[in-house]
């Protein structure tokens, strides 16, 4: 049985002969395997993931410049921001350019940044505790800081604190700004790794 691609190959090859005719057939069905793939590839890049270069050493040692990470955007549609999650999000002072910082407080939370640490005050710990980070290199938080986080709020600190520009100089971020959490490291190679939560001290 003759299919109509080969059909329509025969037609092609009747009009523009056997050289020019392949010459057609090949270049429509490389223009209909880039619509394929394009079908598939645009949605995923614009609405589910997309790549991400670090730049600059606020995160360091857990992320260096160039790094090249994907960034989940799906799992904030279903839930919100978990407290140590990486998160990659638009500027508060501007939006066109994008930050990559560490969630350490939650919608309605006040955190306070003193004395070199980080206080923690919700519903469970009215009083407040204090947030013991493993994923930093045991430096202290500089700063004085107190802010309380409305209910679409986040505070974000660099996991290099004394090169970050986060929460305690811009303020708290906004869900609106929150792009997407950090899923995986693909580059270098010899640093591709997921991420887990660290466990806090409560």
């Amino acid at each position: 049985m003759t299919s109509r691609f080969e059909t329509f190959e025969n037609k092609l090859y009747e009009r523009f002969g056997p050289v020019g005719g392949a010459l057609i057939a090949f270049i429509i069905e490389v223009l209909q395997i880039i619509i394929i793939s394009s079908a598939i590839i645009i949605p995923i890049r614009y609405f589910l993931i997309q790549p991400f270069y670090v730049k600059g050493a606020s995160m360091e040692p857990n992320f260096y410049d160039r790094e090249y990470l994907i960034i989940d955007e799906i799992s904030y549609r279903f839930r919100e921001p978990f407290r140590g999650e990486i998160v990659v999000f638009k500027y508060p002072r501007d939006p066109s350019q994008y930050f990559i910082k560490r969630v350490v407080g939650l919608p309605g939370e006040t955190i306070e940044v003193a004395n070199g640490n980080v206080v923690v005050y919700n519903e469970d710990y009215p009083n407040g505790f204090l947030l013991e980070e493993t994923y930093i290199d045991e430096e202290q938080t500089n700063g004085k800081e107190r802010i309380t986080l409305t209910s679409e709020e986040y505070f974000v600190l660099g996991d290099n604190r004394d090169e970050s520009l986060d929460s305690r100089s811009f303020g708290a971020v906004s869900e609106d700004n929150v792009v997407g959490r950090v899923w995986v490291r693909g580059l270098p190679i010899s640093r591709i790794s997921t991420f887990d939560l660290p466990e806090y001290n409560f």
